[in-house]
């Protein structure tokens, strides 16, 4: 073994736990830790051939260890403030979701006009079309007992409904809320 490595491999265990222990007062996770400065270390000796040979060797690893730990609580800062924005987004729309509901009024939903535009659109769907969503949202009938009753697939049903849906969601853009009650399968 060169007396280089030697000089290194000392240098190793002198100065690793010290190195630990300054990285995991910051990052506060050990393995990191552990990994920024066996990764300084290791740098400092891939690069040790183009330093000045009166380099603090410790100070130099220590500020790459430094730099390291930089970068990582930078990160978990950003993450950090990330998931805030997540949160207080999603508390927003659950606010906004909570606000909504308990401005709803159920007996709002069934009003004249809301009525007249559903009357309207299902009379301009296919009688077939019709007859399927009919059963489906007035008469509470599974997509079984429809098939069933009208001589069709399931699939046969699910698509006249979807076809229903489609159009009323347009006819009743406006009123969402209510809108929700005949998308909803």
């Amino acid at each position: 073994m060169s007396f280089e490595l030697k000089a290194f491999n000392q240098f190793f265990i002198d100065y690793q736990q010290r190195f630990i222990r300054f990285a995991c007062s910051y990052v506060h996770d050990e393995v990191i830790a552990e990994d920024f400065v066996i990764e300084s270390m290791m740098y400092y000796w891939e690069n040790k051939d183009r330093l000045a040979t009166d380099t603090n060797i410790p100070a130099y690893v220590l500020t790459t260890i430094k730099h390291k730990c930089i970068d990582y609580l930078r990160h978990k800062q950003i993450h950090q403030s990330a998931s805030d924005e997540i949160s207080e987004l999603y508390s927003w729309e659950l606010s906004r979701r909570i606000v909504t509901l308990e401005d709803f009024e159920p007996h709002d939903i069934f009003t004249k006009e809301i009525q007249e535009i559903v009357d309207k659109t299902l009379d301009s769907l296919s009688e077939q079309t019709k007859r399927v969503f009919t059963m489906s949202r007035y008469e509470n009938k599974s997509h079984k007992e429809i098939a069933d009753l009208l001589g069709m697939t399931t699939k046969g049903v699910e698509f006249h409904i979807s076809k229903a849906i489609r159009v009323l969601r347009l006819a009743l853009k406006d009123y969402l809320p209510v809108s929700l009650l005949f998308f909803y399968f």
